[in-house]
């Protein structure tokens, strides 16, 4: 259902609670067709249509191989007319990522080889600051496994944080926000 994601808040961000949903229930969300108090002449339907088909992909790659709890953020968390990506991460067993396991996993399923998040895969993109991972220029999504340790963003104080409350702050104002729990199936 299309109400499951609330309208942003004022200060526009979600606000701060996990949202369930199908991706059948994100495609068919506001944070895909736009708000309906007023939507942005600006607001890109058809791109974040297609960042959704794209995080799609690399979902059911992770619930293939037994992962079951994704979390998107970025756009789709706050708001802004033209996405530049999806962020998000994914929880996982710490030695599955330690082995190489979970990037051989994932790689078997992918055709294009993007599950990596090794430094040395980053490139460069125009118009863009920092370097990208594989998965970023392949689908303009990253997904990061998250198994307790810290994420690399830091809050206002310069603590570094776990993903699960990096993702639940705006890096632009630091406020508390909601974030979107993937779901494989509603469950009623």
């Amino acid at each position: 259902m299309a109400g499951l994601i609330p309208e942003f808040t004022l200060d526009g961000v979600l606000p701060p609670e996990e949202y369930p949903v199908t991706l059948m229930d994100l495609k068919e969300s506001i944070r895909v067709r736009g708000p309906s108090s007023g939507k942005s002449p600006t607001w890109d339907s058809g791109w974040r249509a297609h960042l959704c088909q794209q995080l799609e992909i690399l979902a059911l790659e992770l619930w293939q191989i037994g992962i079951e709890n994704i979390f998107i953020d970025g756009s789709f968390a706050e708001d802004k007319d033209h996405p530049n990506d999806i962020d998000g991460y994914f929880e996982c067993d710490r030695n599955l990522l330690v082995s190489g396991e979970l990037e051989r996993k994932l790689n078997s399923l992918n055709p294009f080889k993007v599950w990596t998040w090794n430094p040395n895969s980053r490139r460069q993109y125009p118009g863009f600051a920092k370097a990208q991972l594989p998965m970023w220029h392949r689908y303009r999504v990253e997904l990061y496994p998250h198994f307790g340790q810290l994420s690399g963003i830091r809050d206002e104080h310069g603590n570094e944080l776990e993903f699960p409350a990096a993702f639940r702050k705006s890096r632009i104002s630091g406020m508390r926000k909601g974030i979107v729990k993937l779901l494989k199936e509603r469950s009623r």
